[in-house]
Formats: structure tokens, C-alpha cells, sequence
């Protein structure tokens, strides 16, 4: 029989091209986004359901997990992929952004997998996939809610796979690099306003600094989150695209201050 996947976040980038690849490989696919009156290609598909869920709005999440159950019978994976990125000065952010940027990445999360969770602790198994970024591991300058939301998911990952172990379910960690995705333009960029100077260097040189990476294809980062979700390991973490793995082995090798060094040297700093 097949199996079930609902993913997050459907609706662009990194979680739409995932729900093609599961597709295409005769999954059954719970496709889920904020807006599903306005997708056309997945409705085609008899293995895809699209489906309303705002990571925010706790009805919605609950009706999606049972509308999917009663679709298919079962979800097999679940892939948290829905999120976004705000960056810029602490002082330019408002606490409306702050409180946004954790109830998406982390407080939603967390709820859509204590939605899922009574079902798949019932039958004993399932896997979860937590999309983090290679900024859950490294941070970089102007950084501080999008990396505390992903430090954050980290670590509640880790801390699940110990939990959730124990009733049978695999949690995983997909850590993206750069990506060709829409993700720069749905995040929030906050630069330095005239009477904040002091941050202006910092922001064009963290602009500048960025736009150097190397970006992976949607594609290749679908492709490691397959793997994380069907390899059958205990692994955890799964990092993804050429500069993940750069800045994640950096940041292993080297002690605090040699890797602030390399940094501040990247962004100009």
C-alpha cells in the first residue's frame, strides 16, 4: 500500500517541490498551505489532497490532520516545512515581528506535530521531518530571531528523537543552505533607517556577504528530505547544499573565536 505524506508549507519553494517529488514517487501526498483556493497544479493528482493549514491557527491544523487521515488512512510523515525568515537590527524589529517569527517557525511547528502525534503513537511508528536551515547551527550577522528560531528547532528536534523514539517514531533534521527559492521574498529584511547609522556597514556587508553563497535547487534539497524521511536510520541530521555542509563543518572544527574571526572577515566586519 502506499504511503502518506503531509508537508507544510506547500503552496512554494522547498515544501512544493518535495510534495512533487513524493508524488512522483507514488506517495500519497497531504499538501498543505494557508491559501489551497488558489493552487491548480496539484488538484489534478488522485494521490494529492490540498488542504488548508495555517501553522498559526490550531483549528485549521487539527481539520487538515483528520480531512488527511480520512483521505487516506493514515500519515506515515510528517514534514514541518512551513516558515519563514526575518532579519535586520534587533532595535528595527517590532515585537508584532518578534512574536510572528516564533509562532511560525516554532510554536507552529510544534502544534501541527502534537496534531499528528496521537495518530501516529497509536500505530506505533512514523517519522518526522523538521526543516531547520544551516542557521540552526551557524549564526550569522543580523540573524537574531530567524537563528533563534532555528537554534530553537535544533533543539527541540533533538530532544523529540529521545521522546519520540520511544513509541516508535523517527524525528528527523533537514538543514538547508542558500536555496533558488521564493524564501528571500517572503521573508521580513529590516535595514538600518536614517536614524540608525551605526548599522548601515553591517547591513551591506551581510547583503554583499550573502549574495557570494552558492545556492542549491529546490530539487536537491527535496531530494535529502526523501532520504530522511524513507532511509529507515536513526540519523538526525541531514545537511544540505554545498555551503550547509561548509558552514556546518567550520563551525565544528573551530573554537568560538577562530570561527568569529573567519565571519568578520566574510561580512567585511
Amino acid at each position: 500500500m502506499s504511503q502518506t505524506v503531509l508537508i507544510t508549507g506547500s503552496s512554494t519553494g522547498i515544501g512544493r517541490e518535495t510534495a512533487r517529488l513524493f508524488q512522483a514517487r507514488g506517495w500519497n501526498v497531504i499538501a498543505t498551505m494557508r491559501t489551497p483556493e488558489s493552487e491548480s497544479e496539484f488538484d489534478r493528482f488522485d494521490n494529492v489532497r490540498v488542504l488548508r493549514l495555517d501553522v498559526t491557527d490550531e483549528a485549521s491544523i487539527r481539520d487538515a490532520v483528520d480531512e488527511g487521515v480520512r483521505a487516506f488512512g493514515a500519515i506515515d510523515v510528517l514534514i514541518n516545512n512551513a516558515g519563514f525568515g526575518a532579519y535586520g537590527p534587533l532595535e528595527a524589529t517590532s515585537l508584532e515581528t518578534i512574536r510572528k517569527q516564533f509562532d511560525t517557525n516554532v510554536v507552529g511547528l510544534l502544534a501541527v506535530t502534537r496534531a499528528v502525534l496521537p495518530h501516529m503513537r497509536g500505530r506505533g511508528r512514523g517519522t518526522i521531518v523538521n526543516i531547520s536551515s544551516m542557521g540552526g547551527r551557524v549564526a550569522f550577522p543580523l540573524g537574531s530571531l530567524y537563528h533563534g528560531s532555528k537554534f530553537a528547532v535544533e533543539g527541540l528536534t533533538e530532544a523529540l528523537s529521545y521522546e519520540l523514539g520511544a513509541i516508535g517514531v523517527r524525528v528527523k533534521l533537514v538543514e538547508p543552505g542558500m536555496t533558488k527559492s521564493d524564501f528571500g521574498s517572503r521573508s521580513l529584511v529590516f535595514s538600518s533607517d536614517e536614524s540608525m547609522p551605526e548599522y548601515a556597514a553591517l547591513v551591506k556587508g551581510t547583503v554583499e556577504a550573502f549574495a557570494t553563497l552558492q545556492a542549491a535547487e529546490t530539487s536537491d534539497v527535496a531530494e535529502t528530505i526523501f532520504t530522511a524521511a524513507t532511509d529507515g536510520q536513526d540519523r538526525l541530521r541531514y545537511p544540505s547544499g554545498h555551503d550547509a555542509r561548509m558552514f556546518i563543518d567550520m563551525r565544528r572544527q573551530q573554537d568560538d573565536e577562530t570561527f568569529a574571526r573567519t565571519l568578520k572577515r566574510m561580512f567585511n566586519m
